[in-house]
């Protein structure tokens, strides 16, 4: 038997056989918005183009639909490390799935094709390069293959934020399986990359699923840059030893930043494409496992990191765009538990940004990548509910405060700034518009230095005037009228600071200024010891729920795979809080389906019995 599911026929599915498959196999009661929609769209043998953020159960769209469709679906995936979690997690529910890729022995190859051949797969993962090359093709083209699923499907579009080559070919699939619906999957797509990606894939004519891109349980919060390092550890403590990933923009910063945290007593580790292959197996491996707190790591490390359980993902340098912020960010919670984004922001950023971008040679694409970074810039000065501009980016529009970001809950406090606007203005006209943010700050301060005194500018009338503030203070300031359109910084020339048409009537008098206090400083909050479950449940099933997770971790180690393979933290969760007793109590657990119950039944349901014997009073 190929798995537990129904079996197969050509006949059309019944809708109790589709619910029984996602109770029996994946352990589900019901499906998230839009994937009951998709499936029957698949299984009527129709198109779709589905967009659904990170954590919005994508996968399910098309791993049911190949349980019950005659034949084996094919899903086309990026990374070999994605393949293989996917693969893993299905095989741990009993369903035939295998990955066909370059990490795959002689022997293990041979297998996989043999399985193939014998039409004994519901599912094969399968790269591009792969997929696509003559002699692959060959061999399918008279298999019955139920669908085509194209997994990040923004690769396809070179207006995407992860453009692959390889990926742009997949639209030559029609002409060689023309009866299989082709279903392409993405997290992240704005408009315009929507539009390529269902151009080149062919999918005039399919059905479009839009899902909200919302995800309540991630809390986004920005601060500005200040000692960021201390900053990230003031972060870090408050996380306890949840699972995060630290992202910053070059291989020597993430080695620096691991190093930093390690000393500071975290398990971490650098992960980039600098290391070994063999290294950074290790780190990824070691990090699925829990054997590792947090990687500290350049935007290559992500994409096939399928962890439900990530609790924060922190954003050292500012990202170019909000599609590579929000797919990153997207990585923490996907099990629905809160979860935390974290970004530091700083003038530099933007100036290393627009570098990167104005270093295209593609004249539309410095345009697009342009408007992209301003959008981003935007939702980091934002003094607005964050998810509302996050959300507005993608053309989604939010009814009211999200109530779980940093602006929610802790409004910035906002001054009559004119009057310092007028004194930072002036100073940068003294200074003859030649100089940057330090030493225009430093005038103002009335620093005591060799360099101002050589220059004279200790004689200007704006020299000492802003002794009141603090550097950092005065620092904020000129970022925010940076960014408010007052001031721009000449990046080809050293980033010297320059006025603008919009500084004139200000420095006038006939406009006011109103900025926020700089925010340099996290919310002080005490580090977290214990699992980070909801606050209702009661202090004895916290402790059932770090005993199921040190059972979980147990069980892993024995198998070699990482723990949420078998139970995903949300699922702990309910354990905990619901103590099942039984196979039937178990089996009504989110997550918990009949080749799990199987497997690990006995074992958590012992566990649970003996936490509620151990906490019942003696008689």
């Amino acid at each position: 038997m190929k798995n537990s599911a129904p079996s197969k026929t050509s006949s059309a599915v019944s809708p109790n056989a589709i619910g029984s498959t996602l109770r029996k196999v994946f352990g589900l009661d019901e499906f998230r918005p839009l994937q009951k929609d998709i499936i029957d769209a698949l299984m009527a043998g129709r198109d779709a183009f589905v967009l659904m953020p990170t954590g919005g159960g994508k996968s399910l769209c098309y791993q049911l639909p190949a349980l019950l469709m005659p034949g084996m679906a094919i899903v086309v995936s990026p990374l070999i490390s994605l393949m293989k979690d996917q693969v893993d997690a299905l095989k741990e529910n009993g369903v035939a799935a295998e990955f066909y890729n370059s990490a795959l022995g002689a022997d293990a190859a041979r297998r996989v094709l043999a399985k193939l051949h014998a039409g004994e797969l519901d599912l094969l993962y399968v790269a591009p390069e792969r997929l696509m090359s003559e002699d692959f093709l060959r061999r399918i083209e008279h298999m019955p293959v139920s669908l085509i699923a194209v997994d990040e499907a923004h690769c396809v579009s070179q207006w995407g934020h992860d453009f692959r080559p390889e990926y742009a070919a997949l639209g030559g699939l029609r002409d060689h399986l023309p009866g299989a619906p082709l279903i392409a999957l993405t997290a992240t797509a704005d408009p315009h990359t929507r539009e390529d990606i269902v151009r080149v894939l062919g999918l005039g004519k399919a059905e479009r699923f839009i899902s909200s891109f919302d995800r309540p349980n991630i809390r986004y919060s920005v601060l500005e840059k200040h000692r960021p390092r201390d900053q990230l550890a003031q972060f870090v403590a408050t996380q306890g030893h949840e699972s995060g990933i630290v992202y910053a923009l070059s291989r020597k910063r993430t080695e620096e930043i691991a190093e930093h945290l390690v000393q500071a007593g975290h398990q971490a580790a650098a992960y980039h494409a600098g290391l070994t292959a063999a290294v950074r197996e290790d780190v990824q491996e070691r990090f699925l496992r829990d054997d590792l707190q947090i990687v500290v790591a350049t935007v290559a490390f992500g994409m096939g990191i399928d962890k439900p359980d990530i609790r924060f993902v922190v954003h050292y340098d500012m990202p170019k765009h909000i599609e590579g912020y929000y797919q990153e960010t997207g990585r923490a919670g996907r099990d629905g538990v809160a979860s935390e984004a974290f970004l530091l922001y700083g003038a530099q950023d933007v100036v290393m940004a627009r570098r990167l971008v104005e270093s295209s040679e593609n004249p539309e694409q410095r345009r697009i990548e342009s408007h992209k970074l301003q959008a981003m810039i935007a939702f980091a000065e934002s003094l607005t509910c964050r998810r509302r501009v996050l959300l507005g980016y993608f053309g989604e529009e939010l009814a009211s405060d999200c109530g779980n970001c940093d602006i929610c809950l802790n409004p910035p406090q906002t001054f009559d700034a004119t009057v310092d606007t007028q004194k930072v203005l002036s100073c940068v006209y003294r200074v003859g518009e030649r100089f940057g943010i330090k030493h225009v700050v430093d005038v103002l301060r009335g620093a005591d230095t060799d360099r101002i005194r050589k220059l004279g500018h200790d004689s200007l009338s704006t020299y000492g005037i802003g002794t009141e503030m603090s550097d950092d203070e005065w620092a904020s300031i000129v970022r925010q009228l940076i960014h408010r359109g007052l001031l721009v910084q000449d990046i080809a020339n050293y980033s010297v600071l320059r006025l603008t048409p919009k500084a004139r009537p200000v420095l006038r008098g006939e406009e006011t200024v109103v900025l926020a206090r700089p925010r340099l400083k996290t919310r002080t909050a005490k580090a977290k010891k214990k699992a980070k479950v909801p606050g209702s449940v009661a202090t004895a099933d916290v402790e059932l729920f770090e005993a199921l997770r040190a059972l979980r971790k147990k069980l892993a180690d024995e198998q070699g795979v990482p723990p949420y393979v078998i139970f995903g933290d949300a699922t702990l969760i309910q354990m905990s809080r619901d103590k099942p007793a039984n196979d039937d109590q178990l089996l009504a657990i989110t997550g918990v389906g009949q080749v799990k119950l199987g497997r690990y039944g006995p074992v958590f349901l012992e566990a649970i019995s003996k936490s509620g014997a151990e906490t019942t009073p003696s008689r």
